[in-house]
């Protein structure tokens, strides 16, 4: 195969990528239907992931694809997926049509920076925290370009020309009200278009390189590919026509080395090479060929601190858990009944009027409403269910009942929420670590948000789990938070017809306090 063609076909596919991202951003008109979104979007590697880890859906198993195809041949979702990396070579190339004579050269490697960063990102992710990927992900950034700096004046020129046009009695174009303009959102995004828009000016894709903590995993990635881009050092003519076309910097002709981590498969080095001497062929992970004596020093310190870091956030977050079951639960739940959401009243009413559009499902800040597969039943199949082993309903959240289009839910003020009983606790003594094991636990009762769960005492001076299910509203927060695998020992089976909990009294400590004596002032 003429390896020139590759940039042919890599410019034309990131052209595609670029223009469906664009227009998704600037449908103003909205004439693109939100159906598609899911497909037109499946590629792109973080949203998919972050997906995919919220919901297990097959629509967000796009990085899946882009992980496989990394680790065949290098970081072509950096040349031809991603919106912000095209964005980059659009500058880049009217800034070789600037100044003709520009070339690019070798660029230091930044090692500690880009494996600092992708360090933090990956260490605030475990902390719960998205900071970094939202400020860093190169496809939201993009999104942010598109939607505050193009979208925002494609809306007034097209009210420009809708005004224009309504003095000549044409009206085919209708003016967009642009009802609120967020400054400090056109001014982040000005300050990364003009960071980003100078790297690219100046050194092609230094932002991949540096920054961006997706380029240095896909890089990272890219050290076990099948195929990679290498130099051969028999055909090689020495003329360095490689490295003055390499974006990325990572071509070194005067030692005949390619940083391939760094690579973003532009293939450009193909297309100047006089001689052959740039080949795409098989190479081996280095850890499968002989040991070399000179050692990356750097590299193992990066590797050996980042595990440590892992490790350390993993035992953090495993502290966070009070208990750690020694022993796999053996009585089976099967729930007769799934309880419907708040809002529907009783499961034929549900059943009869829910059309499965899930956006309930895209609504829920705690992603507990999933579709169903036969939780309702063969004939309700994909109806959204409650799915308590995955996260449980807001207390006082009634967002579900807000978007429902066709009346499955109907609206419900908090305070009515709050009272909404969908379902009512049943607790398995023969699973629980208490009776199974002789340790305490007690998260059933700490998440009970209606302390319809209270812990007494039991044998051996121990607390097992006490059900007062005229106050419980059937949340699922005991289900989600009891430990027990693979059943649980304590869970929500639904009410036919929703009823009315009442309202836990509330609690009066014994002790007699002395407020003289002990708050003299």
């Amino acid at each position: 195969m003429n390896l020139a063609k590759l940039k042919k076909i890599r410019v034309y596919v990131a052209l595609i990528f670029f223009v469906i991202t664009l227009l998704l951003f600037l449908d103003i008109k909205h004439i693109i239907p939100e159906l598609f979104t899911p497909y037109l979007l499946y590629f792109q590697f973080i949203p998919s992931a972050v997906k995919f880890f919220n919901q297990y859906s097959l629509l967000a198993t796009g990085f899946l694809i882009v992980l496989i195809i990394t680790f065949l041949f290098g970081r072509i979702y950096c040349s031809s997926v991603c919106p912000l990396g095209t964005l980059q070579d659009i500058i880049s190339r009217l800034s070789m049509r600037i100044n003709r004579n520009k070339y690019f050269q070798m660029i230091r490697n930044f090692r500690m920076l880009r494996y600092s960063i992708l360090t933090l990102t990956i260490l605030s992710l475990f902390s719960g925290s998205m900071i970094l990927l939202n400020l860093l992900d190169p496809f939201s950034l993009a999104g942010k370009i598109f939607s505050n700096l193009f979208r925002i004046p494609l809306i007034e020129v097209n009210n420009l020309v809708a005004f224009t046009l309504e003095e000549f009695d044409i009206y085919v174009i209708y003016p967009i009200e642009l009802k609120a303009v967020s400054w400090f959102a056109i001014i982040f995004s000005s300050t990364v278009l003009l960071i980003i828009g100078i790297m690219s000016f100046t050194k092609g894709r230094l932002f991949c390189n540096t920054i961006c903590p997706l380029g240095t995993f896909l890089g990272l990635a890219s050290k076990l590919s099948l195929y990679k881009i290498t130099i051969e050092e028999t055909d090689c003519s020495g003329c360095g026509a490689c490295e003055t076309v390499c974006k990325s910097g990572c071509i070194d002709n005067e030692n005949k080395k390619i940083d391939f981590d760094r690579c973003v498969n532009c293939f450009n080095c193909f297309t100047v090479c006089p001689s052959n001497g740039i080949v795409y062929k098989k190479s081996f992970p280095s850890f499968l060929k002989t040991k070399s004596t000179d050692l990356d020093i750097d590299k193992r310190k990066f590797f050996t601190r980042l595990f440590i870091g892992i490790v350390a956030s993993s035992e953090f977050l495993r502290a966070q858990i009070k208990v750690i079951p020694k022993k796999k639960s053996t009585l089976p739940v099967v729930k007769k009944l799934y309880p419907t959401p708040p809002g529907s009243g009783n499961v034929e009413h549900f059943y009869n009027n829910c059309t499965a559009c899930h956006l309930c499902v895209s609504a829920c800040p705690t992603h507990v409403l999933q579709p169903s597969f036969l939780e309702h039943g063969f004939f309700n199949i994909m109806q959204p269910f409650l799915d308590n082993s995955a996260a449980y309903c807001t207390f006082e959240c009634v967002r579900c009942t807000e978007v429902c289009p066709t009346g499955a839910l109907l609206p419900l003020s908090i305070e009515k929420k709050t009272k909404i009983q969908i379902g009512k606790t049943i607790f398995v003594k023969e699973n629980c670590v208490v009776e199974t094991e002789g340790t305490e636990c007690g998260a059933c009762s700490e998440h009970c948000p209606t302390k319809a769960v209270i812990m007494i005492p039991y044998k051996n001076k121990l607390k097992i789990p006490d059900l007062r299910n005229e106050y419980c509203v059937g949340c699922g927060a005991c289900e989600y938070a009891c430990p027990t695998i693979p059943y649980k020992a304590i869970y929500v089976e639904g009410n036919e017809i929703h009823q009315i909990a009442k309202i836990a009294p509330q609690e009066r400590l014994n002790q007699q306090i002395d407020y003289k004596k002990e708050f003299p002032f």
